[in-house]
């Protein structure tokens, strides 16, 4: 028998094996949906689909990250008992019913309560959150926090890096966590001058290398999704803005992205404080508590906020809990707006039963996507979201970024988390929820400015589509449990 030969029988029986152990190991570790893909992928491609699971396949963080969330978690538990946290909290007797009940869902499962006297402002252009941010840093007199999952020098970005320098430099401490993923090209080649100036440069979920990972390394595409900045505790911002120029660098030909942050004040500053300081605990094993958190912030207005993290640390995925929740209890009409749309079994149902129970549910996607097989598989949803009732707009501009969700003029969702399977179940998310009728107002007119410069995708102009893209779109939507 010939060389070729024995490598081929061979490369045969390993491929059966990987097949067969596929089958015994992916459904009982994921849904059904998931171990789906995954057996696609290992079936049809079984040496590269192996290896690609190896990197990619484990939603577990490794125990010693685990371990460093839950003892942030912990700490942080016990101080919000104290004043001033405690004295910000909601008396839950003198809220409505509905209210009453999402602030304890999301208390249950973010770990942080609802809380009053709270100001804020929606700031909309990437220029006017920059001039924002730089403008309070330079105000700062005791410190700054950042965290984004993209951040980059840039002619755009630049007033808030020399903003964050010259704070470094007159004593001001500052850190800066950024995604070792989505900033990896700004860690490699422009974090030293923030560093030579004094800021705490550090990456969030570092990659290692292939077969030299640590015990703090998870799989490459668990990542620190949340956008978050803090000023002595008295000024926050939290949103769906990267620091980047709108194009991102002319990504998508030049398209600019639409995002959305808010400008905070009032005690909710507090729990974008905990936030970070338990990402900042978990990559560098230092909890820069007692001064920053006990110091607190003063209430600032009469709005009631709270904030709901999520990600692979928690028991559940939070944000989808809350959003199917709050599709079963919508009664008039939700508008959701997401430039990923990959929903899982769960939220689709959400917004039937929404439907079917006489809600109006508006949705707004980008029509244009960035991300060509991620948009491939949003797209092959549409059909069945169309016959369920929902109505689907096109957003025409660019890419609209804005991750937003209100409910009946009552409540409303807003900050890092995309609608998809990677936003609920892989990313660490951040988001608010905004309780009050004001609150939700504020968050429904910018809605309706997208709308108006989205147009309606009825299900005629899907049924013309021809069979070949319709049926490659019916391919790329089985992956997409784990895009």
């Amino acid at each position: 028998m010939s060389l070729g030969a024995v490598l081929l029988a061979f490369h045969n029986f390993l491929s059966f094996l990987i097949r067969v152990a596929a089958l015994g190991i992916l459904p009982v570790r994921h849904s059904p949906a998931t171990a789906m893909a995954w057996l696609l992928v290992v079936f049809f491609w079984p040496l590269p689909g192996a290896l690609l699971y190896l990197l990619l396949g484990s939603t577990r963080l490794p125990r010693e990250r685990k371990a460093r969330h839950e003892k942030a978690m912990q700490v942080l538990r016990s101080i919000r008992e104290r004043a001033p946290w405690k004295d910000f909290h909601v008396d839950l007797h003198s809220m409505p019913d509905h209210a009453v009940r999402f602030a304890r869902l999301g208390e249950k499962l973010g770990e942080w309560p609802i809380v009053s006297g709270n100001r804020m402002a929606f700031l909309e252009s990437a220029s006017e959150l920059f001039e924002n941010l730089a403008s309070d840093i330079d105000r700062a007199r005791h410190h700054v926090d950042i965290l984004y999952y993209i951040f980059v020098r840039d002619a755009a970005t630049r007033p808030l890096l020399e903003a964050l320098e010259r704070a470094a430099r007159r004593g001001v401490e500052c850190r800066l966590l950024v995604d070792a993923l989505g900033s990896k090209p700004f860690l490699k080649k422009q974090a030293g001058t923030l560093r030579e100036a004094g800021v705490q440069v550090v990456d969030a979920l570092p990659l290692g290398r292939l077969f030299r990972r640590n015990r703090l390394t998870a799989r490459y595409d668990l990542r620190n999704h949340r956008k978050l900045a803090v000023i002595d505790g008295q000024v926050g911002y939290m949103g769906s803005h990267n620091v980047t120029d709108p194009t991102y660098g002319g990504k998508a030909n030049g398209m600019a992205w639409h995002d959305l942050t808010l400008r905070l004040e009032g005690p909710i500053v507090l729990q974008l404080e905990g936030v970070f300081l338990e990402d900042w605990f978990v990559e560098t094993g230092e909890i820069p508590l007692g001064r920053k958190v006990e110091a607190g912030a003063h209430p600032q207005g009469s709005l009631v906020l709270q904030t709901v993290p999520s990600g692979p640390a928690y028991a559940t995925e939070n944000f989808q809990r809350l959003v199917v929740s709050a599709l079963f209890d919508a009664r008039r009409r939700v508008v959701i707006t997401t430039p990923y749309l990959i929903p899982d079994d769960g939220l689709l149902q959400a917004m039937e039963v929404a439907v079917l129970k006489g809600a109006r549910v508006d949705l707004i996607v980008p029509e244009k996507a960035d991300q060509w097989l991620v948009g491939s598989a949003a797209r092959a949803y549409f059909p069945r979201i169309l016959e369920m009732g929902v109505n689907l707009f096109l957003y025409q501009p660019g890419i609209l970024h804005a991750k937003t969700m209100t409910v009946d003029d009552r409540l409303a969702f807003f900050g890092s988390s995309n609608f998809d399977i990677r936003s609920f179940a892989l990313n660490f998310e951040l988001n608010l929820v905004l309780y009050g009728h004001k609150e939700t107002a504020a968050l429904l007119e910018i809605q309706e400015g997208y709308l108006a410069l989205s147009r309606p995708l009825g299900i005629e102009e899907w049924n013309r589509l021809p069979l070949l893209q319709k049926s490659f779109l019916g391919m790329t939507k089985l992956l997409s449990p784990i895009l």
